[in-house]
């Protein structure tokens, strides 16, 4: 009897203690029943998307564009560039590594879903249609395969696709070189349908001329250049097959010319000075005078060579060219001088010497000739 309460107090406790863990049981039950979904959910989900693309591509004929006979397939494009570089002076061409998105509309693969988007495998991309784009100024193109085809295939259920690929293009990039190494350059891309006419399909930037191609913050790798800008813009061009749409990317850049400095400029001025220093000395040192000037004319001989070994075999003169030249007049003008004041030298020296031995020799008494001395064999027979 005297420990009745105390018994009564640790029953009350013991309750409570089990309500608590009950409660706390339920609740974490209760959210993993609601966080993962069922087996079963996901078997329904698989079910119908698999439902849904063997009914898109039922009787889907690839080989026909999105309305044809009724309308103009519109492809809208943009470009995102990763890398840009290198740049070939001597080829005039330039690589670009870039992701290259297209989006157009397919009325036929329209669906209705628990999903307003299906992330597609790239494998697919091949039963459907595509547009037949090509680089009009590429050299070479590659599609990246490692590990798997770099390619994205996304549809919407208004049967809107977006199709990104990455891309290593290598294009033309015509040079002017008479500023150079001065010089700026815009190098373009230009793509365009190569089957599909302009009554068929035509091609526009995604966001507008100006957020339709954006280069990565480090994607210049570049040594020789800098990368100042980029514009977009389009042109028709007509051909014997019909007119056609272009789309056109120019990337423009400006030469860095502290490599030039260092491995032309530089030399070609320590080259003038250093044949400048013959005329201080005396210009009865031929044989020091020689050195430097034909040393001089044929380090400019080898710098000149030098630098054009870097440039395409143009028909024109460069800037660097003209400055070249002007040096190789200051150096070989340099060594005519030496000749020229050599010869006059050594000219003056036999001048003198020839007047000094005609002053040294005494005068001789000329002995008459001609009619003096018959008269003088007359007289001498007559007497």
């Amino acid at each position: 009897m005297g420990y009745g309460p105390h018994c009564s107090a640790k029953m009350r406790s013991l309750r409570v203690g089990v309500l608590f863990m009950t409660f706390t049981c339920h609740l974490s039950l209760s959210q993993t029943t609601t966080g993962i979904p069922k087996e079963s959910e996901l078997n329904d989900n698989i079910t119908v998307f698999t439902r849904i693309l063997d009914g898109l591509l039922d009787g889907y004929d690839n080989r026909l564009r999105p309305g044809l006979g009724e309308k103009v397939t519109e492809i809208k494009t943009n470009i995102f560039v990763t890398s840009f570089g290198p740049v070939s002076d001597t080829e005039m061409e330039y690589t670009i590594d870039v992701f290259f998105r297209q989006s157009w509309k397919d009325e036929r693969l329209c669906f209705k879903g628990p999903m307003e988007m299906l992330p597609l495998n790239n494998l697919l991309a091949s039963n459907i249609w595509t547009p037949d784009t090509f680089f009009l100024n590429g050299k070479k193109s590659i599609a990246h395969n490692m590990t798997t085809p770099n390619k994205l295939l996304r549809l919407k259920d208004d049967g809107t696709l977006l199709y990104t690929m990455r891309l290593t293009i290598s294009a033309e990039c015509p040079m002017q070189l008479e500023d150079f190494p001065m010089d700026t350059h815009a190098c373009p891309l230009k793509f365009g349908s190569y089957a599909y006419p302009i009554s068929e399909v035509v091609y526009k930037w995604t966001k507008g001329p100006g957020m339709s191609v954006v280069v990565a913050e480090e994607g210049s790798r570049l040594n020789q250049y800098h990368l100042i800008g980029h514009t977009v813009g389009t042109e028709d061009i007509s051909t014997s097959r019909g007119q056609y749409t272009v789309m056109m990317a120019h990337f423009y850049l400006k030469r860095k010319i502290g490599y030039f400095v260092i491995q032309t400029y530089m030399p070609c001025f320590m080259t003038v000075i250093l044949s400048q220093v013959s005329f201080w000395l005396n210009r009865e040192s031929v044989p020091a005078r020689t050195v430097f000037g034909v040393t001089t004319v044929l380090t400019m001989t080898t710098l000149s060579i030098s630098a054009r070994n870097s440039l395409p075999k143009v028909a024109y003169a460069t800037a660097m060219d003209w400055f070249i030249a002007v040096c190789y007049a200051f150096v070989f003008s340099a060594l005519i001088e030496f000749a020229t004041v050599n010869y006059f030298t050594k000219r003056s020296w036999a001048w003198d010497g020839k007047k000094a031995l005609e002053a040294q020799q005494p005068k001789v008494k000329k002995r008459p000739t001609g009619t003096h001395q018959k008269a003088q064999q007359c007289l001498f027979v007559w007497s």
